[in-house]
């Protein structure tokens, strides 16, 4: 398969990217920092290419996703995990605030499926994966590395975004889904306390955190042909984080 994966540089959308490589497919891998060395020695050089770019840009991600077709020849799915991070209270955040995280987290999404879209449309389809969060369950405060009222607002717009884009771009057989993470250990949860990642692992039923590599492989999974039949889905990647809240 040809992939292309966003928020490349760190985090899920790394170990996305690095989980593909390993298994010989060729990825498009897409951040607004530099790949780190990790993802360069994942796999067959011919089979990366490396973009930096911001993802609330449409040209920008229009680009991107030519380049991909240049390089690879079409492109069969996109695994959309880059994300900014709002920690900031209600008190905290102003629109200013909003617009920022809106703009990247939603718009972002929107962006980049729409670009990928467009060029699967050429071929026999495909499979987008879009990242929400479980922070929707636990509805986060902010403070502390934890996010806020922004963050959560960006995630929540995913479910709705997911659901019109699987209806709508069904006919061209592209299926839509989207992974919900619990907490898991990457830079959005660096800045947590003891404290706080105590209570969050005692939230799971397997009690802990997740690892970036447990919610690469079920992104992997949605854009796989096992996933066929699958479509318009929200699948929680949370260690029973919704049972335990």
């Amino acid at each position: 398969m040809s992939v292309v994966v966003t928020g490349a540089a760190s985090g899920i959308g790394e170990a996305c990217a690095e989980l593909l490589l390993r298994e010989g497919h060729r990825v498009t891998a897409i951040d607004r920092d530099p790949a780190r060395p990790a993802l360069l020695q994942a796999g067959a050089a011919q089979n990366l290419q490396t973009r930096q770019l911001d993802v609330s840009d449409f040209a920008a991600c229009t680009a991107a996703a030519a380049a991909a077709v240049s390089q690879f020849g079409r492109i069969d799915a996109l695994i959309h995990m880059a994300a900014v991070h709002s920690v900031k209270t209600w008190r905290e955040a102003d629109a200013d605030e909003f617009n920022r995280t809106l703009a990247v987290n939603v718009t972002g999404s929107f962006n980049m499926a729409k670009a990928c879209a467009l060029e699967m449309e050429k071929t026999s389809g495909g499979a987008i994966v879009l990242a929400m969060s479980g922070s929707i369950q636990a509805s986060g405060l902010g403070g502390h590395g934890r996010g806020g009222p922004a963050y959560v607002t960006s995630k929540a717009a995913i479910i709705g975004l997911t659901r019109a884009l699987a209806r709508s771009l069904a006919p061209s057989g592209i299926r839509v889904n989207a992974v919900s993470p619990g907490s898991t250990a990457t830079a959005m949860t660096a800045d947590y306390s003891e404290e706080a990642l105590a209570g969050v692992a005692r939230r799971t039923l397997v009690g802990r955190i997740g690892k970036p590599e447990e919610i690469a492989s079920v992104a992997a999974f949605l854009v796989s042909n096992a996933a066929s039949y699958v479509d318009g889905e929200i699948i929680s990647v949370n260690g029973g984080g919704t049972l335990g809240l």
